[in-house]
């Protein structure tokens, strides 16, 4: 079974992103004064084989918390949707 996998990754609570910080502050010279709370995160997007969707899982966490995300700074949450055919519906 083929399945896409959809890795949104963001900041824990409390740590400090810059990135998010310095667009925050540059939205306002461009004119939109309404927005606060700004925060950039990473989705990755990948096409896994595995017997089934708890495997699939579990093979996507392991990847996660190995290489895809630091757990010290950030956390992700996986969505998987099983793909019928042969192109990654993502």
């Amino acid at each position: 079974m083929r399945f896409a996998a959809r890795i949104d990754v963001t900041h824990l609570p409390g740590v400090l992103d810059p990135q998010g910080a310095t667009v925050e502050r540059a939205l306002p010279a461009l004119g939109y004064d309404n927005v606060s709370d700004v925060s950039i995160a990473k989705t990755i997007r990948l096409v896994v084989d595995a017997p089934s969707e708890p495997s699939a899982r579990s093979q996507v966490d392991e990847m996660c918390r190995r290489l895809l995300a630091n757990p010290v700074i950030e956390r992700y949450e996986i969505a998987l949707t099983e793909l019928d055919g042969v192109g990654a519906e993502q």
